[in-house]
């Protein structure tokens, strides 16, 4: 016999329209974090095969999903992520998510930011400005590099390993300040380090003269990594011992936004 839970997803996927079928369809491959197959979307959904195979054209035509070079798996288009990004943007910028940030910065001083992955870039969601007359204007929207940025080097030292590896694979590792890790193998050894410690730096190796502490914000305590709270300063104001002294205000207002997103 069903449990009442399931009854109560089978009743909500039989009074679906069909725009909330596509839509449910199109979660379930973005919640995937890599291509999939149209065999893996099957057994993932529960639904027949000629349905899936149906709705995946669809959501293919509209640009939403694109199918790789093999043509056998499915994954999200630029056009679904700068979607995602704006209402992520819009949630933020005036919900509690701002207001943890404001407060982040009025506790360590600094301009801090929240930022999502993006391809293979990061992602400036939201971000509060230091009082301070020296900084960096940054905005959201903005987009920094995977492999010289705290959040970057952050996410990719928590993704699944075929999936960093793709992406290991694809970058150029441009040298951008003498500090940059210009190579996969030190770059590599620095997220080992990150999945061991559980927080990533930028010892000026995007912007000279520039540092960064991340943290990441998980889906429930152990979760996969959503976003990530960074802090960035001038070194000549605050050195980058001085902002791993505030890891804990950054893990702290982590939690908060991880709490505010459920």
């Amino acid at each position: 016999m069903d449990s009442p839970e399931s009854e109560r997803l089978q009743d909500a996927e039989t009074a679906a329209t069909p725009g909330l079928r596509l839509l449910q369809l199109l979660e379930l491959v973005a919640a995937g974090g890599e291509p999939q197959s149209l065999a893996e979307v099957v057994r993932a959904s529960g639904q027949p095969k000629p349905s899936v195979h149906r709705m995946l054209q669809q959501l293919e035509q509209g640009g939403l999903l694109t199918r790789g070079g093999d043509g056998r798996r499915y994954a999200v288009t630029a056009r679904l992520m700068r979607f995602a990004e704006s209402v992520l943007r819009g949630g933020t910028a005036t919900g509690v998510c701002h207001a943890v940030l404001r407060q982040l910065v009025a506790d360590v001083g600094e301009t801090c930011n929240l930022t999502v992955l993006s391809g293979a870039e990061v992602v400036y969601l939201d971000r509060v400005e230091t009082a301070f007359p020296l900084r960096l204007e940054l905005g959201p929207g903005s987009r920094v590099p995977l492999h010289c940025s705290a959040s970057g080097k952050l996410f990719l030292a928590h993704l699944p390993r075929a999936q960093r590896d793709r992406l290991l694979d694809g970058l150029l590792f441009e040298r951008h300040t003498p500090h940059t890790l210009a190579s996969r193998a030190a770059l590599e050894t620095e997220l080992e380090r990150i999945r061991r410690e559980g927080h990533s730096v930028d010892a000026e190796e995007f912007i000279e003269g520039l540092v960064c502490v991340a943290v990441p914000v998980r889906e429930g305590l152990h979760g996969p990594v959503r976003c990530a709270v960074a802090l960035q300063a001038p070194a000549v104001r605050m050195p980058l011992p001085g902002a791993l002294q505030q890891i804990d205000k950054l893990r702290a207002a982590a939690q908060a936004i991880a709490r505010a997103m459920r």
